[in-house]
């Protein structure tokens, strides 16, 4: 029978958060020396230990002690194992990030904000799947572990307690991702979209090609995340200059016609989209028109160029992760883009 280090009743590791084992595990012995609990000189667990007393593999233990010895925070001697060699470990911050899904433009997101965080600190990353319930169960949690709460808070369903919610976090750890909430009050970061008027203001630059189609149609599904605001700006867009306009619900349903032209938020709409205007033989770009919400590299190569309307997804990761550094509670509109390409 193994005896059990000290260490193992300050280490713990969530099978349900998509943040990779090896970092969970690296990241609750930084915590463990912040803490105190562990001190410079002391020895560590073997690295079959680790991997019996939390049922993982062997290389994900050596894994996240290789980390901890990149970062300078463990050392270790040719056949006697691993021991803490510094515990000076700078500011550090813990953050509780809760995504709604993942997709391309989130990886961006995601990537940028870990990048410029770097080594000062350690993230708990959760998708909840745009479901409420799952949200709010994940901020049930103690939330006293965390410096920082980072919410990207998109849901399929409209709920009234959302707000209640998220005031329920402390508001000098709250930031808030790509979206603010009417309801949430208090001084809190923010790195957000205008929605309405980012929609507005992409389709007035855009407006010369778009007069060479006969009507404007956005894809809309019910029961998606989508903000609210971006079906807003897009009516009042239309209404400002007098453009036909259709509000498409599904488009496996929907009839194409030349001098249509679409506005699509979901990649898999985007798909049958384009499959469904290629089997008619229309052109697209000239007997119909594409415009792809959120750019994504791969965009640019599609059909010789979509043509996207997008924030500045990369930027917002870098910002969110700036007021942490800062230590402030800024709210920061991200820019909107339109590309144009040869889709419009």
């Amino acid at each position: 029978m193994i005896k059990q280090h000290p260490l193992f009743k300050y280490i713990y590791i969530d099978d349900f958060s998509v943040t990779p084992k090896y970092f969970q595990l690296a990241n609750s012995i930084i915590k463990s020396i912040a803490d105190g609990k562990l001190q410079q000189d002391d020895i560590m667990p073997s690295i079959n230990e680790v991997s019996c007393v939390f049922d993982i593999s062997r290389d994900t233990a050596e894994k996240a002690y290789k980390y901890l010895k990149g970062l300078g925070i463990l050392g270790s001697v040719p056949g006697k194992g691993y021991f803490i060699k510094h515990t000076n470990l700078g500011k550090q911050f813990k953050i509780l990030l809760l995504f709604n899904k993942l997709s391309e433009h989130k990886k961006i997101i995601y990537d940028s904000f870990a990048d410029k965080l770097g080594e000062q600190a350690s993230i708990d990353f959760y998708i909840y799947n745009s479901d409420f319930g799952l949200f709010r169960k994940l901020l049930s949690q103690n939330l006293d572990a965390y410096t920082h709460v980072v919410i990207l808070p998109h849901f399929r369903e409209r709920w009234d307690n959302v707000d209640e919610v998220v005031n329920s976090i402390p508001k000098e750890k709250l930031i808030l991702l790509d979206k603010k909430l009417k309801g949430v009050t208090g001084d809190y970061g923010a790195v957000y979209e205008n929605f309405q008027e980012d929609i507005i203001s992409v389709l007035e630059q855009a407006k010369d090609r778009l007069q060479k189609y006969q009507t404007i149609k956005i894809i809309f599904p019910d029961h998606s995340y989508y903000p609210e605001e971006i079906q807003q700006g897009f009516l009042q867009f239309c209404q400002n200059y007098a453009f036909q306009y259709e509000i498409v619900k599904d488009i496996d349903k929907e009839t194409i016609n030349r001098g249509d032209v679409y506005i699509n938020m979901r990649e898999s709409d985007l798909v049958t989209l384009i499959e469904k205007i290629i089997s008619l033989d229309l052109v697209i770009g000239k007997d119909v028109g594409i415009i792809s919400y959120n750019e994504t590299p791969l965009k640019k190569l599609i059909l010789n160029g979509l043509t996207t309307i997008s924030t500045d997804f990369k930027y917002m990761g870098e910002t969110a992760a700036q007021l942490i550094l800062e230590n402030t509670t800024a709210q920061i509109e991200v820019p909107f883009y339109l590309t144009m390409r040869q889709s419009l």
